[in-house]
């Protein structure tokens, strides 16, 4: 019944233009047998679409109690969370660059890089605790944070408690909607962020004429001025503080401050609201804008910054933050609401409609999100829950990070708070990574670029970094950074802790998006003009951070594991050693990238013979006592064996030395570390640990740990210890909120369904049981594919595969195929031939992903670019 109605164009929306059609459709039959089957049809779908929402829409009976339950809309610029609250409705507000502070000091703590010669020797003559002492010498000022705008206050007025409450965020074409009857009155409120026209939209109607009565107020966490623009308008200014400390600082009398003698630190804001359109009349002062008996009134919002780049005063030298939005806003008045809408949806569902993912219902699950999620972590089956999951995801990217924009942070583009948790800033040792892990394979490449064009700025002021603290060439960036670049150990100049402040490998994690990207694009130019020269100074700098250890090996010292602890055989605890396995991974995936990229470009061939030497010598991994892939230099017991960082398994994801196709020795060693770690963990742990499961091709331990992810919780503040979840409106709780966990498991059904990194492209490498039947589409894999894909109890029955590129395309999965007709398979034989599948030489390497195994098919489909191929399950 379902695809009948999707046949048909149907949806809540649009029933009564699908019933016209099957009406239509019904008259033109000629048999009374078909006219009949198709008048049951028609009458099943009315009874589905009054008892069913749409799958799309994340909905609810009661509006938000708090942050956790409000609902995001985002252009990418512009954010709103949206309470839904009948009589005193809060839509609080975000604006992409509006952070505090202004361009980084690049040499915070001069003079540091004497300290290196002394922090190795005590290393190698194994006194940890006097290393970590010096090591905390090298540290430097802290990130900024990230800044709310404020908040748009909707008071409505009626008599009565309103009722026939609903609300959702529908992520089929990004709005939310806000209905009630109050006063024998239906009233609706529908936001959306329109990225073509760059404003908010509240479109406010009531269903009797004349009955809408509203003020709209705004107010600021800031100092502000309010000013009245004509009749109908607010026009709001401010400044962001000068500086912001981490929520985690708690010993300076001042933690924010908005004053800056110099005159540059401290960026402008201005945002409008203005009455784009009402059948009332309108009063506006700096109480607010009243709209008074009214059907209908539209609002639009704006806002704009003086932000001016990562190295400039976004004070003294920045933009004209008053003309931009005063642009914006006048650009968007000459349209009517209508096109407003139809311009958001047609550019907003030119990306989301890429990708879809359907699985085999047995019946509809008709609830709200809130209690959907309880009767889910209660052991309810609900597959379009989790195919709604990973959607989400590719909403929330899609609506934090556009081309031409800021990244999407620890909180993607929502935040409340003047000191949010960790300054909602970009935490580079996992965090900021996984934000951009689904990118590319969800088929939303464009949403990757903000990040890769801040690796560029980041890398500006990782160039002192590793100049001014290590006398070393070529760039790198440590555990944060910000909207400035920010590249030093952070740590406020020797307060912070070894362990997470001194991680020096952000730069080599960071360099793997820039090559993925062109793995999956083929676009030399971008390799060549930015990827490559910014991966080849990476590479410089692990060339110079590198050292002998007394058996010649090449390791990183100091070192740690992101916030990890280790006990030394005499029992004490310490963070600082020598060529922790993540430090190891981290390099010998950046070597080996650049090494294929130089190739590949036809340059650098005296470097690229350096760095393989180089990294032949590199420290290699190590299989521990009980069988499991060691974290550290030595065989240590970690201080908490189940920890939420998971960082010495790079190598199996989001790297690629370790696979069960290519390297099962080690692969063995990773699933034993997952099996001590243990299951539980905070949200983006628990994602990452999804994606581990899926590359070592368990798709049944990968959707057990899916299905705690999406636990509903209520847990707020940051005792993350007692693990993480899902909030009701979807958000993933660290807790707190963090926007990298919901990316994370979007990444990682991504992962179940589609690998491309083993030198071939494996089709349903971890489907768990549960996923017998379904469907996906619009999947991206490296070498420039793409994948649709339907299988039946497990066996796909349809592959079509779009070739951009061209060349070779080597498919794994475990039942036949053959040619629809057009398309001519064959048997594989040998290496890939498609340089896009080159596998990096690996000495851990003991067979190839050719390897034959029972049950397991492995065909070569020769592709022409811009040509689709399908192929179907044997018969």
């Amino acid at each position: 019944m379902r695809k009948f109605a999707v046949n048909f164009g149907l949806d809540s929306n649009s029933f009564p233009v699908a019933a016209f059609k099957i009406m239509h459709f019904f008259t033109q039959q000629p048999s009374f047998t078909n006219r009949k089957i198709i008048f049951l049809g028609l009458f099943a779908l009315i009874i589905h679409s009054v008892s069913a929402q749409k799958p799309s829409a994340i909905w609810y009976r009661q509006p938000a109690r708090n942050w956790n339950e409000a609902l995001p809309v985002g252009n990418g610029r512009l954010g709103a969370m949206v309470f839904g609250r009948p009589a005193d409705e809060l839509i609080q507000l975000n604006e992409s660059s509006l952070w505090s502070g202004g361009p980084v000091n690049r040499n915070p703590n001069p003079g540091v890089a004497k300290y290196l010669p002394e922090i190795r020797e005590a290393l190698f003559r194994e006194d940890y605790a006097a290393a970590a002492k010096l090591t905390q010498k090298m540290q430097g000022s802290y990130t900024e944070a990230y800044q709310p705008l404020g908040d748009l206050l909707l008071k409505q007025r009626f008599s009565g408690q309103p009722t026939d409450y609903y609300r959702d965020l529908n992520i089929a074409n990004a709005s939310s909607t806000t209905r009630f009857r109050a006063d024998g009155v239906t009233y609706t409120r529908e936001i959306f962020a329109s990225a073509p026209d760059q404003v908010i939209v509240v479109r406010l109607t009531a269903d009797k004429k004349g009955t809408l009565n509203v003020t709209a107020a705004v107010q600021s966490p800031h100092p502000i001025t309010k000013t009245v623009a004509g009749r109908q308008g607010l026009v709001v200014r401010g400044k962001a503080p000068a500086h912001a400390d981490p929520n985690y600082v708690n010993y300076n009398s001042k933690p924010v401050f908005y004053e800056d003698a110099a005159g540059c630190r401290g960026m402008r804001f201005d945002w409008r609201v203005n009455v784009r359109s009402t059948d009332g009349t309108v009063v506006a002062d700096t109480a607010g804008i009243r709209v008074q008996n009214a059907t209908e009134a539209v609002l639009l919002l704006t806002a704009a910054t003086s932000f001016n780049g990562f190295d400039k005063c976004p004070n003294r030298d920045g933009r004209d933050e008053k003309q931009l939005a005063d642009s914006y806003l006048k650009k968007a008045l000459a349209k009517s609401v209508d096109g407003l809408r139809r311009d958001h949806v047609v550019d907003y569902q030119r990306y989301f409609n890429r990708a879809s993912f359907t699985l085999e219902t047995a019946s509809v699950v008709n609830l709200p999100m809130d209690e959907r999620l309880k009767r889910y972590a209660e052991g309810a089956a609900d597959p379009e829950l989790e195919t709604l999951y990973f959607q989400f995801g590719r909403y929330l990217l899609i609506s934090s990070s556009r081309p031409g924009g800021i990244p999407a942070n620890l909180q993607g583009l929502w935040n409340p708070m003047v000191r949010p948790p960790w300054s909602s800033n970009y935490t580079t040792n996992i965090n900021t990574e996984m934000n951009y892990w689904p990118a590319e394979m969800v088929n939303l490449s464009e949403m990757h670029s903000p990040l890769l064009t801040w690796v560029g700025y980041m890398a500006a002021t990782g160039r002192e970094t590793t100049k001014n603290f290590y006398n070393a060439r070529g760039w790198t960036i440590h555990h944060n950074s910000d909207l400035w670049g920010t590249s030093n150990p952070v740590g406020d100049n020797g307060k912070g802790s070894p362990s997470w402040a001194n991680w020096a490998m952000g730069g080599p994690w960071l360099c793997q998006h820039l090559y993925d990207r062109y793995l999956f694009t083929g676009d030399k130019k971008y390799l060549r003009d930015y990827a490559y020269p910014l991966m080849k100074e990476a590479a410089l700098f692990c060339l110079d951070w590198l050292v002998e250890d007394q058996q010649g090996r090449l390791v990183t010292a100091p070192a740690t594991s992101p916030e990890n602890v280790f006990i030394t055989d005499q029992g004490v605890k310490e963070s600082v050693s020598v060529a922790t396995t993540m430090d190891m991974g981290l390099i010998w995936d950046l070597f080996s990238n650049v090494i294929q990229a130089s190739s590949q470009l036809g340059i650098d061939a005296d470097f690229r013979n350096e760095l393989t030497a180089k990294k032949n010598r590199l420290f290699p991994l190590q299989i521990g006592k009980t069988g499991n892939l060691q974290e550290w230099y030595k065989d240590w017991q970690d201080e908490d064996p189940e920890h939420r960082h998971v960082s010495h398994l790079y190598v199996l994801h989001p790297g690629r030395e370790v696979s069960p196709l290519t390297t099962p020795k080690f692969a063995d060693a990773a699933k034993r570390t997952l099996e001590i770690r243990g299951d539980g963990g905070t949200g983006w742990s628990k994602s990452w640990k999804i994606n581990f499961w899926a590359r070592l091709h368990d798709g049944n331990h990968a959707y057990k740990l899916l299905r705690e992810l999406l636990k509903l919780t209520g847990m707020e503040g940051t005792d993350y210890a007692k693990g993480g979840g899902t909030y009701p409106n979807l958000l993933c709780a660290h807790p707190p909120f963090q926007i990298d966990g919901n990316f994370g498991g979007t990444s990682g059904i991504g992962e179940m369904l589609l690998q491309s990194h083993d030198g071939l492209l494996n089709l349903l490498p971890a489907r768990p049981d549960a996923w017998a039947m379904g469907e996906v589409k619009g999947l991206k894999a490296r070498g420039g594919f793409e994948l649709d894909m339907s299988w039946k109890e497990g066996r796909l029955t349809r592959v079509a595969v779009r070739s951009a590129l061209g060349g070779n395309c080597r498919l794994r999965l475990t039942n036949t195929l053959r040619g629809d007709g057009k398309a001519t398979l064959k048997t594989a034989e040998g290496a890939n031939p498609n340089p896009f599948f080159q596998l990096p030489e690996n000495r851990y390497q003991t067979q190839s992903p050719e390897t034959p195994a029972d049950g397991v098919w492995i065909y070569d489909l020769v592709t022409e670019p811009g040509k689709t191929y399908v192929l179907l399950g044997a018969i």
